[in-house]
């Protein structure tokens, strides 16, 4: 995996693993915005396990973001722009994340995001630790993804959306929120049950 890959925000895998969490991933954050206002559950907090340690370092809230060719930053970035108000934001947000945002997997990057307070310490250790496993675990279904970390620099085009992505539901996230991003190898990772 290279971080060329990071740059265009897709590693053009097309592992069966990797279309089977996809569309899990779809389905469970459409509900999560249809049923749950948006707020985060199992299916999309994995737990975070770093190389040679038994127990997870804690949860992350991941982001699926748009590939490039799909993306959305921009009506984001408006929807925030237009009221000053996080209530109306919030609802707004959710009206648009709920109706047809993620009704079609392949326009989705693989490559997982999650933001982290400036200067957070398990930000820092899982950045040096290079590699990580992401637990996903939730109704009926487990996915263990052996992942690459990268930390995004802002100019990179997933910095950016999981920026508007997450200043929709937080607009008092400080500028410099450090993004990690989590690269899964598809050959390396497995699902429970499994996939076929």
């Amino acid at each position: 995996m290279s971080s060329l890959a990071t740059q265009f925000g897709q590693t053009f895998s097309d592992h069966p693993l990797r279309k089977a969490f996809m569309k899990w991933q779809c389905r469970v954050r459409q509900m999560a915005m249809r049923e749950s206002e948006g707020r985060p559950d199992d299916a999309i907090m994995p737990a975070v396990l770093l190389t040679g340690q038994a127990e997870p370092l804690g949860h992350v809230i991941t982001v699926m973001n748009k590939a490039p060719g799909y993306s959305v930053t921009p009506e984001l970035l408006h929807m925030a722009a237009k009221t000053n108000d996080p209530a109306q934001i919030r609802d707004q947000a959710i009206r648009f994340l709920s109706s047809a945002y993620y009704q079609r997997a392949e326009e989705f990057s693989d490559i997982l995001t999650a933001t982290f307070p400036p200067g957070s310490p398990g930000a820092a250790q899982i950045h040096e630790s290079g590699e990580c496993r992401l637990l996903f675990d939730a109704y009926a279904q487990r996915f263990d993804l052996t992942c690459k970390v990268w930390r995004l620099a802002p100019h990179n085009l997933l910095h950016q959306a999981t920026m508007a992505h997450n200043g929709l539901f937080n607009p008092q996230m400080p500028p410099d929120t450090v993004v990690l991003g989590f690269e899964p190898d598809w050959g390396r990772s497995s699902a429970d049950p499994e996939i076929r």
